[in-house]
């Protein structure tokens, strides 16, 4: 390792290498405690998001740049703090093919992880739900929640897809580039830009998603939202459990695993690793 106070590319890939074995080995309660804390993180950093963007003063993309910054502080605590991330750990692939861990050990941390991230992801939603914190600015926030969360619903297979792909490419250079610093401000730098990128260009973040939409579901069952959204409620009548993974789980957990597992991940280790 260099004296430097970061690590070069291939020093990067071989950590991630060794971080990949160690993930895997995680107890699996721990494992997916250590998930649920990283849905919730992410969660919170959305709710911010939302929080943020129901502002529509200021004008479309410095509302999106402000917004999508405030987001970053989700992939922060998960980082600094230490949580385990489905999005993120798509890069312990690198571990596989480095012949470090198994494919069973991949496909079983992916699995635990994806969970625990879902209900760490409802779990806040009711949380956010019940302190009724979406009655701020006269419920401008609950009809921004209505409005994102439907139109994550509304997108077509191939949109919700290569929305993913963009998103997971960009959140695991963000894990890539923060582990290659050892100071904690070079890794929140290292995590802000990336981040604010894929959420301000409006890309898709499986985890963040199962956050919104449970929320916006949440929020369906409040007349007073529905009607600062301008809408009636046969207008939000998609939105609902099925559609949070037919119409966008599924392409976009598909779409973060190429774009985070293969366009990064395995990128690097054939450049790197790749004897």
């Amino acid at each position: 390792m260099n004296d430097s106070n970061f690590l070069s590319p291939k020093e990067v890939a071989t950590k991630w290498s060794e971080t990949g074995l160690s993930k895997c080995k995680i107890p699996v309660l721990k494992m997916f405690i250590l998930a649920v804390l990283a849905g919730v993180y992410i969660a919170f950093g959305a709710e911010l998001f939302l929080l943020v963007s129901s502002d529509s003063t200021l004008g479309f993309g410095f509302t999106r740049f402000i917004s999508a910054s405030v987001f970053t502080v989700g992939l922060m605590l998960v980082v600094v703090g230490g949580a385990e991330l489905f999005t993120g750990n798509n890069l312990i692939v690198i571990a596989v093919l480095d012949k470090k861990a198994r494919w069973t050990d991949l496909f079983k941390s992916w699995f635990v992880v994806y969970i625990g991230n879902f209900v760490g992801s409802i779990i806040l939603a009711l949380f956010i739900f019940w302190s009724g914190t979406w009655g701020l600015n006269n419920n401008l926030v609950g009809a921004n929640v209505l409005k994102v969360a439907s139109s994550k619903i509304s997108l077509s297979f191939v949109q919700a897809f290569f929305r993913g792909v963009l998103c997971n490419w960009l959140v695991c250079l963000a894990v890539w580039l923060s582990m290659a610093s050892k100071d904690i401000i070079g890794k929140l730098f290292a995590i802000y830009f990336p981040i604010m990128a894929f959420v301000a260009s409006g890309f898709e973040h499986s985890v963040a998603n199962m956050f919104i939409i449970p929320y916006g579901i949440l929020l369906k069952t409040v007349p007073d939202v529905i009607k600062a959204s301008g809408k009636t409620l046969l207008d939000f009548a998609n939105l609902n459990y099925a559609t949070l993974f037919t119409k966008n789980l599924i392409p976009v957990t598909l779409g973060n695993i190429l774009g985070g597992a293969v366009f990064v991940g395995v990128v690097y280790w054939y450049i790197y690793l790749k004897k």
